[in-house]
C-alpha cells in the first residue's frame, strides 16, 4: 500500500512578519519538519499541503526545495484539502503532520507504521492509529495514521466546521464506525509542550535547536529530554500556554 505523509502547512503557522518563513538555524522550520518526516523510511513519500492563497507561494517553493510533494487546496475545509491531495496522489495509508512540529521524531512515526502494517497484514482492521487519542507524547510529536477509505468517508460525511478544519475528528469520534487504534509511549510525557504556536513556544524550540542541533544530523526525543533534565527552567518558558480545543 503506497503510504505517504502529507504535511499540514499554512504561512501562519510557519511565517514571521513580512511573508518570511520562520528559520531555526540554518534550515526554516517547514523544512525541518519535511527532513525529519522523511528520515522515517517506511514513508514513501511526503506531500506538503497548502492553500491556494498567493502567500502561500513560499510554502511550495520550499516544498520543492526539500525535494517534497506539494498540493493546494481549500484554505478553510482542510479534510478537503487532505481528500484531494489523497486522491491526486494515489495515496492508500495517509499520515497527517502539522508543519508547526520542528521536534517531531521519525522515530515515533516509525513505530506507528510498523504497528499499522504488522497488524494489518495479520487481518486486524485499522482505520486510524494514533498517539494522541490518550496522550503520552509531548505536544508536538503527533502523528496520525488513517486509511483512505477512512479519509473518504469523513471526507463524505462531516458536517461540523471543526471536523472539516481539523481533519480526523469525524474519524476518531465515531468509534461505532471506525476502529480506532492508540500507541502509548512506555512514560507519561504529555506535560511537556513541544509544538510552534506561539512566540514562547518559538523561543523554547530555539534553545532547544541551538543546543542540540547539528547540520543534517537529527537530535532525538531522549536527547531533548536529556538536555530539559539539566536544564529544567527552560520548561517554564512555554509550559503555561493552553492547547486550544477544537472550535476555539
Amino acid at each position: 500500500m503506497k503510504t505517504a505523509a502529507i504535511i499540514q502547512a499554512r504561512m501562519g503557522s510557519t511565517r514571521l512578519p513580512g511573508k518570511v518563513l520562520k528559520r531555526l538555524c540554518d534550515k526554516t522550520v517547514l523544512a525541518h519538519v519535511i527532513s525529519r518526516v522523511q528520515n522515517c523510511p517506511l514513508v514513501d513519500e511526503v506531500i506538503v499541503a497548502t492553500t491556494t492563497s498567493e502567500e502561500d507561494n513560499a510554502i511550495v517553493l520550499e516544498a520543492e526545495k526539500y525535494k517534497a510533494k506539494w498540493f493546494r487546496g481549500s484554505e478553510h475545509d482542510v479534510l478537503e484539502r487532505y481528500y484531494l491531495a489523497a486522491k491526486e496522489y494515489g495515496i492508500e495509508v495517509i499520515i497527517r503532520i502539522t508543519s508547526d512540529c520542528p521536534l517531531f521524531d521519525p522515530a515515533i512515526l516509525f513505530d506507528l507504521l510498523s504497528y499499522f502494517q504488522d497488524e494489518t497484514t495479520q487481518g486486524l482492521r485499522i482505520d486510524y492509529l494514533s498517539n494522541t487519542l490518550n496522550r503520552t507524547y509531548p505536544i508536538g510529536l503527533d502523528a496520525e495514521v488513517f486509511t483512505f477509505e477512512a479519509l473518504e468517508e469523513a471526507f463524505l460525511r462531516a458536517s461540523q466546521p471543526y471536523e472539516r478544519e481539523h481533519v480526523t475528528p469525524y474519524i476518531y469520534q465515531h468509534p461505532l464506525i471506525f476502529s480506532l487504534h492508540n500507541q502509548s509511549n512506555d512514560e507519561d510525557l504529555s506535560s511537556y509542550r513541544w509544538t510552534l504556536d506561539t512566540k514562547e513556544d518559538f523561543q523554547f524550540i530555539q534553545v532547544i535547536y541551538e543546543a542540540l542541533y547539528r547540520h543534517n544530523c537529527l537530535f532525538t526525543t531522549d536527547e531533548i529530554l536529556d538536555f530539559l533534565t539539566e536544564n529544567p527552567e527552560l520548561i517554564k518558558i512555554n509550559s503555561h500556554i493552553k492547547q486550544k480545543q477544537l472550535g476555539e
